[in-house]
């Protein structure tokens, strides 16, 4: 059975004393989660080593928002993968869309990453998402299957197992607008059966694959019961303790 994962990505949002208000927070709502469900905490990289030591011995694993495809170097403002595991992180995000349409990602950086980052013991959750005008031109079904192709490319069946594949409709991110349960369901189960098809359904039905777009409290139990929805990356509801612990009790394997 999948591991239902709930990350929180808190994008540039809380400073160091936010963060430990909101940590703090966050371990009184949520002492404990049920089994086969995990929740990861992505604060900027200015609170990872803070947010590292307050989340020891909680419910919640770290995660950052973003890394350098580099090991070291004279790369300013950048990242490694090495410093971010340093600070007690699990998890890394890759290729959000925001990163995306703000700093031109691409499926062939976001898959350097990617490699990077299980290399180093990371977790990639690797983001994939059409835009509006993409869905309403009828090429979603094209611009996943490229995306997925493109960002999991060369990675060995052995790494892919530690990898996490996040589905962000850019349409519905900070928009109000969430996709249907139907809607996601139909992306989830497409991108599982591209991941079969690129190594095997075995490994495929063991792959999380997180719906991230919008989810709140009220919506996040109907989503997260789909048979291909693995979790969620929440954006906006995760920077308040009582909504993202609503949410984490929605999360049911």
């Amino acid at each position: 059975m999948r591991t239902m994962i709930i990350a929180g990505n808190w994008k540039m949002y809380k400073d160091l004393t936010e963060t430990r208000d909101l940590i703090l927070a966050l371990k009184a709502a949520t002492p404990s989660l049920p089994d086969r469900v995990q929740s990861v905490v992505c604060p900027p990289f200015t609170s990872l080593a803070l947010a590292g030591e307050l989340l020891k011995g909680s419910a919640f694993q770290l995660g950052a928002q973003n890394m350098s495809q580099h090991d070291e170097g004279a790369y300013t403002g950048e990242v490694s993968a090495k410093m971010i595991k340093a600070t007690g992180a699990s998890f890394v995000i890759l290729g959000h869309s925001e990163r995306r349409q703000y700093h031109g990602e691409t499926n062939e950086l976001v898959n350097a990453k990617a490699k990077k980052a299980l290399a180093a013991g990371l977790h990639p959750i690797i983001c994939v998402g059409e835009t509006l005008d993409e869905r309403e031109k009828g090429v979603m079904v094209q611009v996943i299957t490229t995306q997925t192709k493109g960002v999991l490319a060369g990675i060995p069946a052995h790494d892919m197992a530690n990898c996490v594949v996040a589905y962000e409709p850019v349409w519905a991110i900070g928009t109000g607008r969430t996709a249907t349960p139907q809607q996601a369901q139909e992306v989830h189960q497409l991108i599982r059966k591209l991941i079969a098809q690129q190594y095997d359904w075995a490994l495929a039905e063991r792959i999380t694959i997180q719906y991230g777009g919008s989810v709140k409290p009220d919506n996040a139990a109907e989503i997260l019961t789909q048979n291909d929805v693995d979790g969620a990356l929440v954006g906006g509801a995760c920077l308040k303790a009582d909504s993202f612990s609503a949410i984490l009790k929605a999360a049911k394997v």
